[in-house]
């Protein structure tokens, strides 16, 4: 070790380090990506490469392995190249290489492992640095407007700019499908979508954006749009995730309304709403809605709606500058566009929400808003809801209000940073639910029975305590 030491410092009066047993430092031996489609590209990872010594390194060569024809393509320390020569590293200092990829189409629903190699030369020392993709071949769908056709599970789907269900054509879509949507896209429905998947092999709507970092970032696609007068409609068991608007349910430019079932859904992380609906009908139960940046739900202009089973937990946070003012639910027969224009108005014929928890982390503590314009019906309902309102907020009418658990804290095992809506075990929801709302929807969103215990729980999601041995 003595004679090693010795030869690696005897050059230091000399302009670089000659000595064979120089050896550079790496931030990670392996460059990751994660899944990315094929032909597509992916977003940019980077390597960072130390110079741990007292005096300057010069790096004979940088190249990937498979030079031309490797699916990587490297910027080394701002130069576009995948080779160069001659780099010198300052004592002490460090460079960037920045690496992306594209995966070449296989014509198979399998993950695609792409190797190579970063490969360092250093006084003739030899080092290496792996990068390995995983790649998916898919569907592209770009700018469409599409007659009665179905999409299978074969392959996954990428959506650019939009998907568009022409008028009198139906969509349909297995169980196990998985569509990715692209910055500002979005599937649009003027005819009739039916969405179908199984507790097992849900139908998934996420952005195309695959890295672990974006999970759960809003605003990644626009989302889904049912235009008044899109009728039949029915998305069971399904996840819509991280769009700007998750499930848009009519529009005010259209004439006559739009109609949904939901069933099993979750629609979570919206960068405005989860459901945003207009004079419109919806049937929703075990549904689960969270993390929006305005509205979890927002029922306007009237319309008919009916919520079973559901859960409506808006704690949104990390990804806007100021709190949330506005509620989970937002209940209203009108909508005002601008001062200059009258407002849109139109009869509620029924909001009815049983067995329903509407909480979060609104800065008043008001996670429900009722707001009505006398000249239209305004017709509402909660029974055996948690409800998260303030102290003032009044639910002794016995019309709209039924064995309500008011601003009690629903106790989910952790809302905040992992996204659970599991019931905990202190939980005022369990076995508190109305039983005949229950018998109506006797599996939970997981597919678990709701009669194994003292009682079915409210909610969206049921708590089955594990029996003890």
């Amino acid at each position: 070790m003595l004679l090693t030491v010795g030869y690696l410092y005897s050059c230091q009066d000399e302009k670089y380090l000659t000595s064979p047993n120089v050896k550079l430092r790496f931030s990670n031996d392996t460059v990751r990506f994660d899944t990315v489609f094929t032909t597509v590209g992916s977003t940019t990872q980077h390597l960072k490469v130390y110079n741990p010594y007292s005096q300057k390194v010069m790096i004979t060569s940088i190249r990937l392995a498979k030079d031309k024809t490797s699916n990587f393509r490297l910027n080394i320390n701002g130069v576009s190249a995948n080779e160069v020569h001659n780099l010198e590293i300052a004592p002490h200092d460090s460079m960037y290489i920045f690496v992306e990829v594209t995966v070449d189409p296989s014509g198979q629903n399998l993950p695609l492992i792409v190797k190579d190699s970063i490969e360092f030369v250093t006084n003739s020392n030899h080092q290496d640095v792996k990068v390995l993709a995983w790649g998916q071949d898919f569907n592209l769908i770009k700018g469409a407007n599409l007659k009665t056709s179905t999409w299978t599970n074969h392959k996954p789907y990428l959506v650019y700019n939009y998907a568009l269900v022409d008028s009198n054509a139906t969509l349909t879509i297995e169980p196990g499908t998985k569509i990715y949507f692209h910055k500002d896209a979005g599937l649009y429905v003027k005819g009739k979508v039916l969405a179908n998947g199984t507790v097992d092999s849900p139908i998934l709507f996420y952005g195309d954006r695959l890295e672990s970092v974006y999970a759960n970032v809003p605003d990644q696609w626009n989302g889904v749009l049912l235009y008044s007068g899109s009728k039949g409609n029915e998305f069971s068991n399904v996840e819509i995730k991280n769009a700007n608007i998750g499930l848009q349910v009519g529009n005010i430019e259209n004439e006559g309304f739009a109609t949904v079932m939901l069933n099993n859904a979750k629609i979570q992380n919206m960068a405005y709403a989860g459901i945003f609906a207009m004079k419109s009908d919806i049937e929703a139960s075990n549904c689960l809605i969270t993390n929006c940046g305005f509205y979890a739900v927002a029922l306007l202009v009237g319309g008919s709606y009916e919520f079973n089973h559901s859960t409506i937990a808006n704690y949104w946070g990390g990804y806007g500058s100021k709190a949330r003012s506005t509620p989970s639910l937002q209940i209203q027969n009108y909508l005002i566009i601008s001062k200059d224009k009258p407002a849109y108005i139109g009869d509620l014929a029924k909001a009815n929400f049983g067995n329903c928890i509407i909480t979060g982390n609104a800065i008043d503590g008001n996670e429900l808003l009722l707001s009505n314009k006398s000249e239209a019906l305004f017709n509402y309902k909660f029974d055996r809801c948690i409800l998260q309102v303030a102290d003032t907020f009044k639910t002794t009418n016995v019309d709209h209000y039924v064995n309500i658990l008011k601003g009690v804290d629903p106790k989910f095992v952790d809302p905040y940073k992992k996204y659970i809506f599991e019931l905990d075990t202190l939980s005022p929801a369990k076995d508190a639910a109305n039983r005949a709302i229950s018998k109506l929807y006797p599996l939970d969103l997981k597919g678990r029975d709701r009669f194994l215990d003292a009682g079915p729980d409210i909610g969206a999601l049921e708590r089955q305590e594990k029996k003890a041995k």
